[in-house]
């Protein structure tokens, strides 16, 4: 009897375990959705990406509506908790020697950006919000 009991709270165990995806063997991750605002409006061009030292970074595509969810390993699994610098890449290609940025290049680069996250647990509905400061935009680069 006292063996079969224990043997029930190891399956469980292993069972919970499975489930929450801490098996896999790969830091924890919090998943993250969201959406990204230019002056109150949807972004809809671009990647965002959430880094951080000495952890693999996340990113995630904008949709139309300017919402995105985070991949780390697997799609939509999120981000390893933390703090986190965010860049988020608001271009297209025109062509091979044309791009046009819809918003300002400073948010293509975390260490300009200005935007930082903590993740401690799963987020949904994190709202970033950035702005043209003035600057006309959309504008088109020629490289």
């Amino acid at each position: 009897m006292r063996n079969s009991i224990g043997l029930t709270a190891m399956a469980l165990m292993f069972g919970v375990l499975a489930i929450s995806g801490c098996g896999d063997g790969r830091p924890t991750r919090a998943p993250v959705t969201g959406r990204v605002l230019i002056d109150g409006q949807p972004l809809t061009v671009g990647t965002v990406k959430f880094v951080s030292s000495g952890v693999r970074s996340s990113v995630g595509q904008l949709d139309g509506e300017g919402r995105f969810s985070l991949t780390c390993y697997e799609k939509n699994d999120g981000v390893i908790p933390g703090t986190h610098r965010v860049r988020i890449a608001a271009k297209e290609s025109i062509d091979e020697n044309t791009v046009r940025w819809h918003a300002p290049k400073m948010y293509a680069d975390e260490s300009t950006s200005g935007i930082e996250v903590v993740v401690d647990e799963p987020t949904q509905d994190l709202v970033i919000e950035l702005t043209w400061d003035g600057q006309e935009g959309p504008y088109v680069e020629r490289l």
